[in-house]
């Protein structure tokens, strides 16, 4: 068996949950929208690996130096800022996008505006609150996995 110290659990661990999260996310959306290989690492969508992610960082920073450390402290407030990106700012830039499609098209409708001068915006790029908690429940039960395996 591997012996991995204390500090690579912290690194090794939530990079491979994240890896895998977004693998998982390919594979889903790929069924859902057929195989496009730009779609590898897409935003938004089911499940989160922004979440996944930071449970991971927060659950084996836990693991490794406990709750009372201000590593963990650290770990959370990221967590968090993390999950206010996943859920509410990107939100707010896939709604931009969506209201500058719009008023692209209504300006192309008037012949105004030259289309191959305005490329289309994305849209999605945040997540729902679904997503979100499915990635952090994925997250953690990967993470639980990766620790139990590795013990």
């Amino acid at each position: 068996m591997f012996h991995f110290n204390e500090i690579s659990l912290v690194v090794l661990i939530p990079l491979l949950v994240g890896i895998i999260t977004q693998l998982t996310k390919f594979v889903l959306f790929s069924f859902k929208h057929g195989l496009k290989w730009q779609y590898l690492m897409t935003h938004g969508h089911m499940p989160s690996a922004h979440s996944a992610f930071a449970i991971s960082v927060l659950m084996t920073t836990a693991y490794v130096d406990g709750v009372n450390s201000g590593s963990f402290v650290v770990a959370m407030a990221l967590g968090f800022l993390i999950l206010d990106d996943a859920l509410r700012l990107r939100m707010y830039l896939g709604d931009q996008g969506r209201y500058l499609n719009m008023l692209v098209k209504n300006l192309m409708e008037e012949a105004l505006i030259d289309k191959k001068d305005f490329p289309r915006l994305k849209e999605r790029i945040g997540h729902h609150k679904s997503e979100v908690a499915v990635g952090l429940l994925y997250g953690a039960l990967l993470t639980y996995g990766f620790l139990l395996w590795l013990k």
